[in-house]
């Protein structure tokens, strides 16, 4: 016969665990930059050659998992976890233009850190490139 406190004890120690594991998987799939990031500001704001110069890096390193539109769903990013930002959403569109520069330094997997593969201009054009795609998708709608 079963013991019903063990039984309960069980069940209740399986469903924490279990709770746990979802608050996790949560809190990994919501990657927010600190406070100060939102003070850092984006020195080439509305310049258009370094938004073009964004939109050949975009495509060159970007596009495979954030997809051509900035939608996350570049081919490579299929098989990621968790899935690349889409640039479009609105969790995004709401974030500063420092926040998107840090993240894209910082990096946290399975997005890479392009501190050193990317230089602070080239990090800077992308931000803008990801504003143009917003600005795009908004115009289209």
């Amino acid at each position: 016969m079963i013991n019903l406190k063990l039984f309960t004890a069980f069940f209740l120690l399986t469903f924490l665990l279990g709770q746990s594991a979802i608050a996790q998987k949560q809190n990994k799939n919501s990657w927010v930059a600190p406070k100060y990031a939102d003070d850092i500001k984006n020195p080439l704001k509305d310049d258009a050659a370094a938004t073009m110069m964004g939109m050949k890096t975009f495509k060159n390193m970007c596009a495979i998992c954030h997809g051509d539109t900035g939608k996350g769903n570049g081919v490579a990013g299929v098989t990621l976890h968790p899935k690349p930002a889409d640039f479009l959403a609105i969790n995004v569109k709401d974030e500063t233009d420092g926040a998107i520069f840090w993240k894209m330094t910082e990096g946290n997997p399975p997005m890479a850190s392009y501190k050193t593969l990317l230089t602070e201009e080239q990090r800077w054009q992308l931000v803008n490139y990801i504003r143009k795609l917003e600005r795009t998708y908004k115009d289209k709608k």
